[in-house]
């Protein structure tokens, strides 16, 4: 498409024209067109480089995948496939719908959690069940007292949580899913798992944890590797989404490694 002159187009526009019709910076048009997602197709006789219509069409569709959670190559991908305009509108169409049904769990857990914060009644063990499902029973409880009883996490952890509302768990749940649902965002969407984008994932993991007690990344990193190796967190994070296990806890290691750990 390059070498096309600039008389055979209406108005095509310059790079700082596009950075402000489309809202992104031109250091993001300047690294788009050098890996060659979105390359201008006009060259003027000074050797200036302008967009054409059908350029600000695929950078539209680049913009909406990239807010999406698409990584560039995915995107690249994408673009290349034959089902045009419509197969494009439809994909994120679908995308957005997940995510809008993510979100509507989310705000309902909220909403409950916010219904329930007037109250100030310590949660039971029934509701702790009806709350987290499998994710709690008394035999998990036994077992972490039998392996951790005597650590000051686990002292820690008690003092904490014995005071905990109903409210308290419905928000520190809806955190939790916010924290899974961003992960198997990123994995669906091909981020490395040592990306800054998994890194503040981690980081909103690890603060989660600390809800029950202080976890510094070297614990968090122990606690994190039992998800591939244990069969029951692997279920639990795999149910989500396959592969989850193992990425949360690539992740983690990868933002301990930045916090020099």
């Amino acid at each position: 498409m390059t070498g096309t002159t600039e008389d055979e187009f209406d108005e095509p526009m310059t790079v700082g024209q596009v950075a402000r019709r489309v809202g992104i910076t031109r250091r993001t048009l300047h690294h788009y067109d050098e890996i060659h997602l979105v390359v201008p197709s006009v060259r003027t006789h000074a050797g200036y480089r302008l967009y054409t219509d059908e350029d600000l069409t695929r950078l539209q569709h680049v913009v909406v995948y990239r807010r999406l959670g698409f990584g560039l190559e995915e995107i690249a991908d994408l673009l290349e496939t034959p089902d045009g305009l419509v197969g494009h509108l439809r994909r994120q169409r679908a995308t957005v719908m997940t995510r809008l049904e993510e979100l509507r769990g989310l705000v309902e857990a909220l909403d409950h959690a916010l219904e329930n914060a007037m109250n100030d009644t310590p949660i039971t063990d029934a509701d702790k069940r009806e709350l987290f499902g499998d994710g709690f029973g008394e035999e998990y409880v036994a077992e972490a007292e039998q392996r951790w009883g005597d650590t000051p996490a686990w002292a820690q952890s008690r003092e904490r949580t014995a005071g905990y509302t109903r409210a308290d768990w419905e928000r520190i749940k809806a955190e939790g899913d916010a924290v899974n649902a961003e992960f198997a965002r990123l994995l669906d969407a091909g981020v490395p798992a040592d990306s800054e984008e998994a890194a503040r994932a981690a980081e909103a993991h690890r603060r989660s944890i600390e809800s029950h007690f202080d976890c510094p990344h070297d614990l968090h990193v122990r606690i994190a590797s039992m998800y591939p190796s244990d069969p029951r967190f692997t279920r639990y994070y795999d149910e989500i989404r396959p592969g989850l296990a193992q990425y949360v806890d690539d992740a983690v290691r990868a933002n301990a490694a930045r916090h020099g750990v």
